[in-house]
């Protein structure tokens, strides 16, 4: 792997090795065309599909999403030094996520713990990080219980655990449940309190929680609901942890009336619009965020040129949103209007077998 320049933004993103998959790719971004460029990879592992960076892009974490019965070590967290001057990816360990089918992994900004949710067995667990990167045995496991009355869904499937600005709470989103709770992070003994009682909001049946993403003010959070397509926005105190709902409006256009499943959701660098991928539709609906009160008003749709938009992201500079395509094998380059919010195809589709997750880092850091 080459190089990189200082202003360089380095592309990883995450597959399913279930196909011809070698594991995780590691790509360039060209900052005017949007164009991603192949300079390395990670391979021979199960599964890398989520990933996550260490503090100031030291270290990647990614989870091995494999079925299995509970403790099988295969499924699991995988953590990487990231080199300095390539971005190239050292595996340094694995351990188990004491749980079967890890979806999402999050880490603090102390790089102290890292937070993994269990979607197969309904879990959340905590992995203390040693100053070199390595991870060590879980020091907490929560177990969820019972589920929705959706026969495809009767277990409290976790989905996502998410740390705040202020690196002192948790909001975990369970599927299953149709909850999104919060906790405060113990640090001393790498366990999840409570933040309050009870310390979740219901959704409304059948609603889906996915995934979680706070506002760059930190007053407020939204979470996408894979389910019934809809998002969901709320009030978020700082001080104590807790979320209060203040919205909940549908991804998709009014005269839809295919199947389709949320899947990933991110806010802009600037805090004035929030995306949301649709598979089914297979769209990026956009929205405008009330800065005064957290609520959203969508924009529009723009379809994403391929299949099944399991995961997108958005560059450091806000100019490019990148969709990964999890059925059609393909990343597509769409550039950001930062006034608007509205989304143009640049032309640029890089082939990736199975791409689940799509992760972007400013390098060197």
């Amino acid at each position: 792997m080459a190089k990189q320049n200082k202003t360089e933004v380095l592309v990883y993103i995450g597959t399913y090795t279930r196909k011809d998959s070698e594991g995780i790719y590691i790509y360039r971004l060209d900052p005017t065309s949007g164009a991603l460029h192949l300079t390395g990879k990670a391979t021979g592992l199960n599964n890398p599909s989520f990933l996550a960076f260490g503090p100031k892009g030291r270290y990647l974490y990614a989870v091995n999403e494999m079925a299995g019965s509970k403790g099988e070590s295969s499924m699991g967290l995988s953590a990487f030094s990231i080199d300095a001057r390539t971005g190239a990816l050292t595996f340094l360990n694995h351990q188990s996520s004491c749980w079967a089918g890890p979806c999402h992994v999050s880490v603090d900004k102390t790089r102290r713990l890292a937070f993994v949710a269990n979607y197969g067995g309904g879990t959340a667990c905590v992995l203390p990080i040693d100053e070199n990167g390595r991870l060590g045995s879980a020091t907490d496991v929560i177990d969820y219980e019972g589920g929705t009355d959706n026969p495809e869904h009767l277990h409290g499937h976790t989905h996502s655990v998410t740390i705040d600005p202020s690196n002192r709470y948790a909001v975990i989103a369970n599927l299953g449940l149709d909850k999104v709770m919060s906790y405060q992070i113990d640090f001393s003994q790498g366990k999840l309190i409570p933040s309050a009682d009870p310390c979740w909001v219901q959704l409304k049946k059948g609603a889906g929680p996915r995934h979680f993403r706070f506002h760059p003010s930190g007053d407020y959070g939204y979470v996408i609901n894979e389910l019934d397509s809809t998002l969901t926005a709320f009030a978020y105190d700082k001080a104590k942890g807790t979320l209060t709902e203040v919205q909940t409006l549908s991804t998709l256009p009014k005269d839809f009336e295919g199947k389709s499943y949320c899947a990933a959701v991110h806010i802009s660098p600037s805090g004035k619009h929030l995306y949301g991928s649709n598979r089914g539709h297979d769209s990026i609906a956009i929205f405008a965020i009330d800065e005064n009160t957290g609520k959203l008003t969508c924009i529009g749709y723009e379809p994403t040129q391929g299949k099944y938009p399991r995961s997108f992201a958005i560059d450091p500079s806000g100019d490019f949103l990148l969709v990964a395509h999890q059925n059609s094998d393909t990343v597509v380059t769409f550039r950001v209007d930062q006034q608007t919010g509205k989304l143009t195809p640049t032309g640029q589709v890089t082939k990736v077998s199975v791409p689940v997750c799509v992760r972007m880092l400013t390098f060197p850091t």
